[in-house]
């Protein structure tokens, strides 16, 4: 009998690192890898790190650190870091931090198994060397298809799908679909529409280590909806650094619009949900898509990021408050409903008082249901690192608590005005303990993590995975408080 290896997946930041954890977990079950939830009871404990800011990072050591301390007191051997953190700082992050035995960059996952058993029985696998992965790809998006570049979420190269595959694990179906074995039974699941970005946003250091923009091909996606569809999946999040570039480089961008409507008729999908859209790239078409197709959230994750001109143009981005409110309009012409979200960063170099009161007017026009705010911090290789009029440190604190209390103020009011209307809620969670008895689930305007949700009056009748109408009926701060007034599922 074959020596029993087991590995714990512990996953930080974004939807898109859950979806890179998941294929992991595919890789190294087909591989005989027995999969556990508690790092104490893995003999290697894997930690898909997170590189985006300061603060992520900063998670990502303790969870390796944290890790690392099991190797004291229980099961675990090994410590290995992947994901961003790991690809963005490779051997320097091996040599900072001793503590983890393995520094694995994207490159490694397709031999994943092997680089964890070499350093299981105590073998060195050396970590690479940072390097800029918008390089590794064509300049021309319409070349990039065929490149052999280490993509996460997309298999390197068409191959058939082993053999006596383990149950629950995906058959690879295409030339860009990996392994995947899910990580949890949650009704949601997101699915990688692309990878890697083609803007160059002064302020960030993702593209860097991601590389360039590259579309998966419509087949995979549906083939991988089709088959979280068959796991219990209800909801599929489409997720990427850039999802209105879709199909740019596959000769179509408008992809996107005609793919929503094939994903939405996958047999048992509730809801498709499209994040990560840049206000600039927004199309008529694709706005008409997404609020009037049906079991398509009307839901829009626009990355604003900030309204005054001139902060904007030194982020090297679009737009500006008036623009940015026609487009809210716009939407919410089409569906009164739509919920909008954004992340906003305050303090970023050269942002005036004049600035800042200019995002006060848009956020106080825009009526979103979910805001994100960060205060600038210089990240390593990016544009505005060199940028003069820096703010200090104590300035960019005091704007953060500012806007950071202003948007908490209007996102409670966004969720008041919420109250009477009737929402399709997925319940996400039903549990009945000695103190408590409570059913929880989001509408169409709220994404997992990132949003509020909905909090039922009773959990009667409340199944997980189940969609129901509701009735908003209160609030709890950005959460909405709500009466089922229909227990059986919505018709397809």
């Amino acid at each position: 009998m074959p020596e029993r290896r087991t590995v714990a997946l512990v996953t930080l930041g974004c939807a898109r690192n859950e979806v890179d954890s998941e294929e992991l977990a595919g890789r190294l079950a087909a591989d005989g890898w027995e999969l556990v939830e508690d790092a104490s009871d893995a003999d290697v404990a894997v930690v898909n790190t997170c590189g985006f800011v300061e603060a992520a990072k900063k998670d990502s050591v303790d969870a390796l650190l944290e890790a690392n301390d099991l190797k004291d007191h229980g099961r675990t051997q090994a410590v290995v870091a992947v994901g961003c953190m790991a690809e963005r700082y490779g051997k320097d992050l091996a040599e900072a931090l001793p503590e983890a035995d393995g520094v694995l960059g994207f490159d490694d996952y397709a031999d994943i198994s092997d680089r964890l058993q070499t350093i299981l029985n105590g073998g060195i696998h050396a970590s690479h060397t940072p390097r800029d992965r918008r390089k590794l790809l064509p300049i021309s998006p319409a070349d990039r298809q065929d490149a052999a570049v280490a993509l996460p979420g997309h298999a390197q190269e068409a191959t058939p799908a082993p053999a006596d595959l383990p149950e629950g694990v995906a058959p690879v179906s295409g030339p860009r679909a990996p392994l995947r074995r899910r990580l949890g039974t949650s009704p949601v699941a997101s699915v990688k529409l692309a990878s890697g970005c083609d803007r160059r946003c002064s302020f960030c250091a993702i593209p860097s280590f991601r590389g360039s923009f590259i579309s998966r091909r419509p087949s995979d996606v549906l083939g991988e909806t089709r088959w979280l569809a068959e796991q219990g999946v209800k909801e599929v999040m489409l997720v990427s650094e850039n999802n209105t570039s879709y199909g740019k480089d596959l000769g179509d961008i408008r992809l996107l619009e005609t793919l929503l409507p094939e994903l939405a008729d996958v047999e048992g999908i509730e809801r498709i949900r499209v994040s990560y859209l840049q206000p600039a790239e927004m199309r008529p078409g694709l706005i008409d898509v997404l609020t009037s197709t049906p079991k398509v959230a009307p839901y829009f994750d626009l990355s604003f990021q900030h309204s005054a001109p001139g902060v904007l143009r030194a982020m090297r981005r679009f737009g500006d408050t008036d623009s940015f409110l026609e487009l809210l309009n716009t939407i919410r012409s089409k569906a009164p409903q739509a919920g909008a979200r954004s992340n906003f960063i305050v303090g970023f170099p050269g942002e005036t008082e004049a600035d800042l009161a200019e995002l006060e007017r848009f956020l106080t026009g825009a009526r979103l249901d979910a805001i994100g705010v960060f205060g600038y911090s210089d990240e390593d290789g990016t544009e505005a690192v060199g940028y003069e009029n820096k703010l200090d440190a104590d300035v960019i604190a005091e704007r953060l608590a500012h806007i950071s209390q202003l948007a908490e103020e209007l996102t409670s009011q966004r969720a008041e005005e919420r109250v009477g209307e009737k929402l399709q809620v997925l319940v996400e969670s039903v549990e009945a303990t000695e103190d408590e008895s409570r059913a929880v689930g989001r509408a169409a305007h709220q994404a997992p993590e990132t949003d509020g949700q909905v909090l039922f009056t009773a959990r009667e009748g409340l199944v997980l995975g189940r969609m129901v109408e509701a009735e908003v009926v209160g609030t709890e701060g950005v959460d909405l408080v709500a009466e089922c007034r229909e227990f059986a599922e919505v018709a397809r």
